[in-house]
């Protein structure tokens, strides 16, 4: 798998780790070492990403980080949605004002 274990890079959102990270940084932060840096090394990525990745996800799991992220997209859509609507609610109103 592309970027196994590992930070991925992209242009728009920088770094984001890849799925796998989620079962890593999992396992590594049940290990016996509660040193970041530690758990930093062993899964080859930044301390700064690690406080990342612990921050945004904390004691979530793979599946649970995967569906959080999918409800966040879905809530986005859904946001855009009733904006849509709304628009043409103003629209529709602001139309019978002016009689046209």
């Amino acid at each position: 798998m592309l970027g196994e274990g590992r930070i991925i890079t992209t242009a728009r959102r920088g770094n984001i780790p890849s799925r796998s990270s989620a079962t890593s940084a999992r396992s590594a932060d049940c290990a016996e070492s509660p040193d970041v840096a530690a758990v930093a090394q062993h899964l080859e990525v930044s301390e700064q990403a690690s406080h990342w990745w612990r921050a945004q996800f904390g004691g979530l799991k793979a599946d649970d980080a995967r569906r959080l992220k999918e409800l966040e997209a879905e809530n986005a859509r859904l946001k855009r949605i009733v904006a849509d609507k709304e628009l043409a609610i103003e629209v529709e109103d602001w139309n019978k004002e002016v009689g046209t």
